[in-house]
């Protein structure tokens, strides 16, 4: 029992927005009908055959991976994909790329796709005279090409310590993507207000796949197969998490957080998201179950630390957790012993 008389430092957390929403997400809601499977099958495959046709020392190439990556679908393709850059990246080794080497955005979008498959490219080809002037500061005439800013931009948050012409890069880019962002027409618009948000490199796979499909469909180069087979990837995989947080929720109530921990933040969808985030394909779903379970437990017990807990009540706790011994469950307190 909890002693009424102790004053606790409660924080008061403000309940979950959340609820009981997504328990509405029945097994029969959630259910992926047989033809979409087989639908997404057919797509990908179609799309499969677009990436290994696609010569890989050209720019389409280059575009045509960008494109599968921002979409989300990249992790059907994994192994063309590596297979791809590895080659691109041993041509550009051999200075085999040179009608594309005056190409900002080409040279951007080079440098990022093989930095991002763990390939060191060098930053030098940055400081190319067709970019950058004598003084090694960046040219104003790149100031027209505003989706070189934009893959400059993109390519420069995959700079590592000392590439002070990538530090350059970051802050010319910010300063003029800034400034002519309003200005823009759409889908380019779209395109550089999200980026200045939170560039590819550091944000979610999944948030990056839900606003690019949407502005994707606005490009007018965009490709018909790519946009359906992305929607279509995205609306299974959806169904597939709400599947999870279902039954994540569902275990939740089964705990009787409100009852037993309520002092406790209720983050369980937060928690899932985090999981999500780190991987959200469909082979993951026991990780993201367990690493959310993992979390909430960790989030639990951090408020209790912060907000609840005396310290007399926290000291034999913590020893019993170091010492990892079932037989110190009598020296804590009653409402500790669950956790």
């Amino acid at each position: 029992m909890v002693d009424p008389t102790i004053t606790r430092p409660l924080a008061n957390y403000h309940s979950s927005v959340w609820g009981d929403y997504f328990l509405s997400y029945t097994p029969q809601l959630t259910e992926i009908s047989s033809q979409e499977k087989v639908e997404l099958e057919e797509l990908k495959e179609k799309v499969r055959q677009m990436l290994v046709e696609t010569p890989d020392n050209s720019t389409q190439k280059l575009v045509l991976i960008d494109t599968i990556q921002r979409l989300g679908v990249a992790y059907h393709f994994e192994n063309e994909i590596k297979t791809s850059i590895h080659n691109i990246f041993d041509e550009s080794k051999q200075n085999k790329n040179e009608d594309n080497d005056y190409d900002l955005c080409v040279v951007a979008l080079r440098f990022r796709l093989v930095r991002r498959q763990r390939h060191y490219m060098s930053s030098g080809i940055m400081c190319s005279k067709k970019f950058t002037s004598d003084d090694g500061k960046f040219k104003e005439t790149l100031t027209k090409d505003v989706p070189g800013l934009l893959s400059l931009y993109e390519a420069a948050h995959l700079r590592v310590h000392g590439e002070e012409i990538l530090e350059e890069a970051l802050t010319f880019t910010i300063t003029h993507l800034k400034s002519m962002g309003p200005k823009l027409d759409n889908p380019l618009k779209a395109q550089v207000s999200e980026a200045l948000i939170q560039p590819i490199h550091t944000n979610v796979p999944r948030v990056v796949a839900r606003k690019y499909i949407r502005i994707y469909e606005t490009i007018e180069s965009h490709d018909d197969l790519l946009s359906k087979f992305a929607k279509l990837d995205f609306h299974i995989l959806q169904k597939m998490h709400q599947r999870e947080l279902s039954e994540l929720t569902r275990w939740w109530k089964n705990l009787d957080h409100e009852n037993k921990y309520p002092y406790a933040r209720d983050k369980l969808v937060e928690c899932y998201f985090w999981a999500m985030g780190m991987s959200f394909g469909p082979q993951y779903g026991h990780a993201r179950r367990t690493i959310t379970k993992i979390m909430v437990i960790i989030t639990i017990t951090d408020d209790l630390y912060d907000a609840y807990a005396t310290y007399d009540e926290l000291v034999p706790y913590t020893d019993a957790v170091e010492r990892c011994d079932i037989s110190a469950m009598d020296s804590i307190s009653s409402y500790m012993r669950p956790l």
